[in-house]
């Protein structure tokens, strides 16, 4: 039994460490909302703390009273954020048309300069 057990080891050992699992599509958006769930609730109760100095940061931000209402529970972007980001980074959106259409040229340009290279 014993010496099963240790080449068991010995092999493991040889083979290395499985790679670690890789999220689904699904699984990286759920933890993603989690975690800013989380790291937003964790920010407004450092900003409820008698740590925070609150007149030093109101002093600072833009908009003293969006930043209240976030301390208070209410949301920290604004629908018309949503839509910007929406429009900008969604699928339809002028972010990924500029890369999706960056990458065809590169392609375009990779396959211009290899036809001409072997030409010659």
């Amino acid at each position: 039994n014993w010496c099963c057990s240790a080449g068991r080891r010995v092999q493991s050992a040889k083979v290395g460490p499985s790679p670690p699992r890789l999220l689904t599509e699904e699984e990286y958006r759920l933890q993603g909302e989690v975690e800013t769930r989380k790291a937003l609730e964790e920010l407004r109760s450092y900003c409820r703390s008698p740590d925070f100095s609150a007149w030093a940061a109101v002093s600072r931000i833009q908009s003293p009273k969006r930043f209240a209402d976030f301390v208070g529970g209410a949301c920290h972007v604004t629908p018309n954020e949503v839509s910007v980001h929406e429009r900008e980074y969604g699928l339809d959106g002028i972010f990924f048309d500029e890369q999706l259409f960056e990458e065809e040229e590169e392609d375009e340009e990779d396959e211009h300069f290899d036809r001409n290279h072997t030409s010659y």
